[in-house]
């Protein structure tokens, strides 16, 4: 890439404490690679931020939080983007591609509990959650799978950025939350995590823990440039776990999980979880094969899964 065609390469963000600490990670990395280059962050307000008080599926789902982000790619006013993977809808705008992931961080969840709460046992960490109590969350990944093991508890709308979700806590509005512990860590909040979920209690969010970065499909040196600062252990998962959510074609009303992690002799071994809203089912399946068939992998277990499920399930 020539200075001259890119004097300023632009990457779009959201403006969360989370996806800024995230975008000039991004930022460091592609500085190191090409010092000769200027790098600036552009913040851009999505539909996903500024609406805090309706689940995501009713405003259109994940891709409200990178609509404009991707307008402004589109329309060239930046020159990539990065995002939460996890928050990243599966089917991409035209023109538009996953150029790098970034090594990934600790996918599981965290358990964020009140005082309220008695102190976690890790045999059975949502056992220090009251009977009854009521867990604050947006998602109904989580919500699904806390209700499958608890269905005494009752769960909540609660939206907003790492700090806002802390707050609410302490203000006693809920008994807890649950929240990625990647996100936590990487605010230097680690501390707040009550207990970290195994995926055998909590099985991730596709892509949970991932930076990605979109930029356009014609952009070449950028392109290139991205591919040489891409992980290539977390592009592998990610490749496996989005293609599991493409074969199950999940809005943001079904609880879907995604948890991909290498095996030995270069293999890839896959979880894939759906399940109803309010706990009252749940299937949990696994697969494993070569990670050089990392897609095939995603759809076959996310096939497996749609065909072993309640027709209400996933339409």
């Amino acid at each position: 890439m020539d200075a001259a065609q890119h004097r300023l390469l632009r990457f779009g963000t959201r403006g969360s404490p989370l996806a800024l600490v995230q975008v000039r990670a991004v930022l460091a990395a592609v500085r190191a690679a090409r010092p000769d280059l200027t790098f600036a962050e552009q913040v851009i307000t999505t539909t996903g931020d500024r609406v805090q008080d309706r689940p995501l599926a009713e405003l259109g789902g994940k891709g409200l939080f990178a609509k404009e982000i991707h307008e402004a790619l589109a329309d060239r006013r930046i020159d990539a983007a990065v995002h939460s993977l996890k928050d990243l809808e599966t089917t991409l705008p035209p023109g538009i591609v996953l150029a790098a992931t970034l090594p990934r961080e600790d996918a599981r969840d965290a358990l964020i509990l009140g005082p309220g709460c008695a102190a976690p046992d890790p045999a059975d960490p949502l056992a220090a959650l009251p009977r009854g109590s009521v867990i604050g969350t947006s998602s109904v990944r989580r919500q699904a799978q806390l209700l499958h093991a608890r269905p005494d508890l009752r769960v909540v709308l609660l939206r907003g950025n790492v700090q806002t979700r802390l707050a609410r806590l302490r203000e006693g509005t809920v008994a807890a939350t649950l929240l990625a512990l990647a996100g936590l860590r990487r605010l230097g909040l680690a501390d707040a995590a009550g207990a970290v979920l195994e995926p055998a209690v909590m099985l991730p969010a596709a892509c949970q823990g991932i930076i990605g970065i979109t930029a356009r499909a014609d952009d070449a040196p950028l392109l290139a440039l991205l591919a040489g600062i891409a992980d290539p252990a977390a592009g592998v998962a990610a490749t496996a776990e989005r293609a599991l959510l493409g074969a199950l074609d999940g809005s943001c009303r079904t609880p879907i999980g995604a948890h991909a992690v290498p095996a030995t002799g270069g293999t890839l071994h896959l979880t894939g979880l759906v399940a109803r809203a309010d706990g009252s089912f749940l299937l949990r399946r696994s697969i494993q094969g070569a990670a050089e068939a990392a897609a095939d992998l995603g759809t076959a277990l996310g096939a497996a899964l749609r065909t072993a499920s309640p027709s209400d399930v996933l339409g």
